[in-house]
């Protein structure tokens, strides 16, 4: 699959959708609370989506009925927001969520601590910083391999595991589109994309306290760590333009 480069009109429509779902994410994220379930989580995604005319990426996967992931502790990604998930106290909470606006794709994730212990906070700052230093390396002339050194240097510096099983990714007309962006550095510079003006990338920032494996646990969906360890996600939209990285999804 080529890397597909979007031209300016394109990422306008991208800047348009990510402004969408940026109000969408800030909403979610202020709904996270001790004794609120991820399925209202879930139906204030899709009514907010509804409202800002736009349509939910992940329920156009196949087979994906829902606008959001959410997981909580150890669990990483693709979690299906059902009734039976309660958040409390101590819990850390990740949400995943698209739009679809105007034929466009764009993807943003955040982790959210519901009164987390000292450690807890730490873990999830370091998971912010990571994202920013990574964003840090979105620029015309770099490569991929400097994103994910910025994660895993940043992750491991603090003594945590950066995942080895999944990826950020390019995003645009599809959700999933080239190119492959690890939250580890890949192997050598020279094997590692360039980044060139009108890339649209999805930097995903995918780590865990404790071993980086990973399972795929009964609904078939949730992707957890196999140890049981907390894990955290953060993700953004980023738009590569001749004055740097645009974030699309703030």
């Amino acid at each position: 699959m080529a890397i597909k480069i979007k031209t300016p009109e394109e990422i306008q429509i991208m800047a348009e959708g990510g402004k969408k779902l940026a109000r969408v994410k800030n909403a979610l994220k202020e709904a996270v609370k001790a004794g609120v379930r991820a399925s209202d989580i879930e139906k204030l995604a899709m009514d907010l989506i509804h409202a800002e005319g736009a349509e939910a990426s992940f329920a156009k996967v196949p087979g994906y009925s829902w606008a959001t992931c959410i997981n909580v502790n150890e669990g990483l990604v693709h979690g299906i927001p059902s009734r039976d998930m309660i958040f409390k106290d101590g819990d850390l909470v990740s949400v995943d969520v698209g739009v679809y606006f105007k034929g466009f794709h764009t993807d943003t994730s955040t982790s959210v601590g519901i009164n987390l212990s000292p450690e807890n906070k730490k873990f999830l700052n370091i998971g912010q910083n990571a994202l920013e230093k990574a964003i840090s390396k979105v620029k015309v002339g770099n490569y991929i391999y400097d994103i994910s050194q910025a994660i895993e240097t940043t992750i491991e510096a603090a003594g945590y595991t950066t995942i080895k099983a999944l990826v950020g990714h390019g995003v645009g007309h599809e959700l999933h589109e080239d190119p492959q962006i690890p939250c580890f550095v890949p192997g050598k510079v020279s094997d590692s994309p360039v980044i060139k003006e009108g890339m649209v990338l999805a930097v995903e920032v995918m780590y865990a306290q404790g071993k980086d494996k990973v399972e795929i646990l009964e609904d078939g969906w949730t992707i957890a760590m196999t140890d049981g360890k907390i894990a955290g996600l953060f993700e953004e939209t980023v738009a590569v333009t001749g004055k740097g990285a645009l974030v699309l999804t703030r």
